[in-house]
């Protein structure tokens, strides 16, 4: 079960990230799908994360995912993949700047019955504004 679901996150990445296959993701995500960015916010359904890449696609244009390492047990994956793009639109409230990014991912997923059910973690989202010029007061060195 690990190494099918181990080859799963992998056809996952190369068809949805790679392949730029947004519609794939009704294959690859179960109905009650639901994404866990915060442990105080609500998770996303399959929709709202369909949204969120899509505006990923929109902000980073050339946007790709490469995975690192993928580490399977039971019903879970763990996978650390490295994400790169050029920000050519809106993210997060800033305009396009042009600047390439280049960010670190965690992710872990819980598959059933052959679909992604439950998914943790994702981009670091402070260094990749910081990598677009955001300057929080937290960083002297950005500008």
């Amino acid at each position: 079960m690990a190494d099918d679901n181990r080859q799963f996150i992998e056809r996952y990445v190369r068809e949805v990230w790679h392949r730029h296959d947004l519609g794939a993701l009704e294959r690859f995500l179960a109905p009650d799908y639901r994404r866990h960015l915060s442990p105080t916010a609500p998770p996303l359904d399959r929709a709202r994360q369909l949204e969120r890449l899509d505006g990923m696609r929109t902000a980073f244009r050339d946007v790709s995912l490469t995975l690192e390492d993928v580490l399977a047990d039971g019903d879970r994956v763990a996978f650390r993949s490295t994400l790169r793009g050029t920000h050519t639109g809106e993210f997060l409230g800033l305009a396009a700047t042009g600047r390439s990014f280049t960010v670190g991912l965690v992710d872990i997923v819980r598959i059933a019955n052959g679909q992604i059910v439950d998914h943790w973690g994702g981009p670091d989202l402070y260094d990749l504004v910081r990598q677009l010029g955001a300057n929080f007061g937290l960083d002297p060195d950005v500008t």
